[in-house]
């Protein structure tokens, strides 16, 4: 087994990419969406209105003589050859941070870990089946999937096409039934019956029951769609979807739970995907994870429109123009906050960034504008304030009343197991949430 393991965000020598000359060739200066048409899992799914990880992103793009990786973070395979692309914020053998972001805002238990040995196709797999709770839950509230199948039936009441063939080696001699089929409107389709199949399949694993319980009610809608399930009909169903991909928009959620559920069901024991050139894997939006996981720390203060959910849609002008989804803005109104999760080190944090933030602050007449970012080394908070005047007439100074604060969080490095990291994390966490309280609690920004 050959392995190499990098960071996200990180230049790296192509050189150093030797050993794994194949998965490199697959993944090379592809884009995300490429990627995930030759079978890579993107999570979440690529949008066209998304900011931080777009279908046009490469994983691994050329620069001169080195690769560039990007947001991703993850697991690459092809053959016996893995990637590993592992968090820049990490320290040590082990990615706990990445481990830990997937804890906080996905749920995961403690068993990820992309080291590669001879169980790595399965940790692979348990990625897969730790995120079916999640897409089963976004693509219900929107209810049980509905659409035309044909039904085919033997009775003597005819509502249908009469199926000629079917009818004459069914009901010869004549005994007073008629084939026929008729085409329905139902819940009982393929896309459901691959879901159901898919939950049959997890219930089976030792942590199943556990899992599922976590959508217990979509679960439940699922089960009482599907009342033809046969366990002997999943190759049939699995075929059928293969067949069907659903493509309507309103059902966006449906069509990723759909190529998730095929996955799952078409596992393969040491390999996802079909044939030795296959590149397969699971890659993760870090960007999208740091953001997640920041609102599981300031829910209670912000609003947290989200474009991929397209949920709290903001405008910046009348006429319904210039769709914008900042990442948090202040319940509070008397001194109205605006902030931003940024998955960068203090010092990247610039140029468009700040341009980003004040047009937020300007648009909701905010004072005060904050960036959360991990901090690996640990540093004090840099205040921002907004100058006034120009330099052509030479007065420009300091304004007392719009500030930007680069407020970080850091992140534990040398942990000796995962336990240690998430108990130092909590720690961080307090102090990461006790200046923030201090500075937006207080009456006036100076």
């Amino acid at each position: 087994m050959k392995q190499l393991k990098i960071k996200d965000n990180s230049q790296t020598r192509k050189e150093d990419f030797s050993e794994i000359g194949v998965v490199v060739k697959r993944v090379a200066d592809k884009t995300l969406e490429q990627l995930e048409r030759d079978g890579v899992f993107i999570f979440p799914e690529l949008i066209k209105d998304a900011e931080d990880i777009t279908r046009d992103q490469m994983v691994l793009q050329s620069v001169n003589d080195s690769y560039r990786s990007g947001n991703a973070m993850g697991f690459l395979g092809c053959g016996d050859e893995r990637l590993i692309i592992e968090s820049r914020f990490s320290a040590g053998n082990r990615d706990y941070f990445f481990q830990y972001l997937l804890n906080r805002v996905l749920n995961f238990p403690n068993i990820i870990d992309l080291e590669t040995d001879a169980n790595q196709d399965n940790r692979l797999f348990n990625l897969l089946l730790f995120l079916f709770p999640h897409y089963l839950k976004m693509a219900m509230r929107k209810g049980a999937f509905k659409t035309y199948i044909r039904n085919e039936y033997n009775d003597e009441s005819v509502k249908g096409t009469i199926d000629i063939s079917r009818h004459i080696l069914r009901n010869t001699p004549f005994v007073g039934k008629v084939a026929y089929s008729q085409r329905g409107y139902s819940y009982d389709n393929y896309l459901m019956e691959l879901v159901r199949h898919t939950i049959e399949f997890i219930r089976k694993k030792p942590y199943g029951n556990h899992l599922l319980a976590k959508v217990k009610d979509e679960v439940k809608l699922v089960v009482e769609a599907t009342p033809r399930y046969e366990l002997y009909d999943k190759r049939k169903i699995v075929i059928a979807n293969k067949q069907n991909t659903v493509r309507h928009a309103f059902y966006r959620e449906y069509r990723a739970l759909q190529r998730l559920c095929l996955l799952i069901l078409q596992h393969r024991k040491h390999q996802i995907g079909s044939g030795s050139h296959q590149v397969y894997g699971i890659l993760f939006d870090g960007a999208w994870l740091w953001e997640e996981y920041v609102n599981t720390l300031v829910a209670d203060l912000f609003y947290h429109p989200m474009n991929r959910g397209r949920r709290g849609a903001q405008r910046l002008f009348a006429g319904n123009i210039g769709l914008i989804y900042p990442d948090f803005i202040s319940i509070a109104t008397d001194v109205r906050t605006i902030a931003d999760a940024k998955y960068k080190p203090i010092e990247n944090i610039g140029k468009g960034d700040y341009l980003q933030i004040l047009a937020y602050m300007f648009r909701f007449d905010a004072k005060r504008g904050f960036y959360f970012y991990p901090e690996a080394e640990g540093t004090d908070d840099l205040r921002l304030w907004l100058n006034k005047g120009t330099t052509y007439e030479e007065n420009v100074e300091a304004r007392e009343d719009v500030c930007v604060t680069k407020h970080g969080l850091k992140i534990p490095n040398c942990a000796d197991c995962y336990e240690n990291f998430v108990a130092r994390m909590k720690t961080c966490e307090q102090a990461f949430r006790k200046a923030l309280d201090k500075q937006i609690g207080a009456e006036e920004i100076m």
